[in-house]
């Protein structure tokens, strides 16, 4: 490139930044100094979500395996195909079963999208779990971050009600019996079983049109919101927490062992020194 090429080019982008459409979107300069840095990552919504310093051994991928954003980049997923295939179900009992089949065999990438759908809810359960193994190997629940532990347990749960609330809309026998036999289940929980099962049935016995309804509801639009409403409360503590906890400080026994061994290299190192050398 050209020094008139590449000055016509720095002219133009100087230009750029400095209009005023650029200033009311981008209000500080490019992130070249701490102070920079920290205004820019406080005044954009996405990147406020992320602490302006990380400790470099956490974010090795072999310490986290990125399973907080596969968790997160699956709810997108999920979001995204849900959105889909809502244009097509219909939470009836006598055309649901009909509906599911309709979308794999005469909507336009039905059968892809709903196979999307299907295995990313399968693949969330899997990852939040080992995201929450993961947190507690290392020791991350331990303070200043018990708070936020809680959530990704309030956020696993939500995780796991999304799965199950979903399993019944196809309305087939697997589904069905399914969760005929979940709700029975939690009639027999002390003191509100009863209640629990009229919750989630909407009827006192079996599992009909209000089941569905009901799980409907919560699986498109109740369970949604309170896991977005989680995580984005999640993000914001991993950012006052300083993010993400760093590997856990070393044992006793891995201090002495380093001591015994920097205090060997000592003793071997002053053997090999010659007597003359010291005076």
């Amino acid at each position: 490139m050209s020094t008139t090429n590449r000055g016509l080019i720095d002219q133009t982008w100087s230009k750029v930044t400095e209009s005023q459409v650029w200033r009311s979107i981008f209000r500080h300069g490019y992130p070249d100094t701490p102070l920079n840095q920290s205004l820019v990552m406080m005044g954009n919504v996405f990147l406020h979500l992320h602490p302006v310093k990380v400790s470099r051994k956490a974010m090795k991928i072999t310490y986290t395996w990125c399973l907080g954003g596969l968790s997160f980049f699956l709810f997108l997923v999920l979001t995204i195909t849900g959105v889909f295939l809502m244009f097509y179900f219909v939470p009836d009992q006598n055309v649901a079963y009909s509906n599911i089949q309709q979308i794999q065999s005469a909507v336009a990438f039905g059968n892809l999208v709903r196979n999307m759908h299907r295995w990313a809810a399968h693949l969330m359960v899997v990852t939040v779990t080992l995201h929450m193994i993961r947190v507690f190997y290392h020791g991350a629940y331990k303070p200043p971050r018990e708070f936020n532990w809680v959530i990704g347990v309030a956020l696993f749960l939500v995780t796991l009600l999304l799965s199950f609330t979903g399993y019944l809309l196809p309305w087939d026998q697997i589904g069905y019996w399914a969760i005929t036999v979940g709700s029975n289940m939690a009639s027999y929980a002390p003191i509100f079983g009863t209640a629990a099962h009229n919750f989630l049935t909407g009827q006192p016995v079996g599992v009909g049109q209000p089941t569905l309804i009901r799980f409907y509801t919560l699986h498109v639009i109740g369970l949604p919101l309170v896991g977005a409403i989680l995580m984005a409360v999640h993000f914001w503590r991993i950012r006052k927490d300083g993010g993400e906890a760093g590997p856990p400080p070393p044992s006793r026994r891995e201090l002495e062992q380093a001591r015994a061994q920097q205090a060997q290299t000592q003793a071997a190192t002053r053997e090999r020194v010659p007597a003359g050398s010291l005076n």
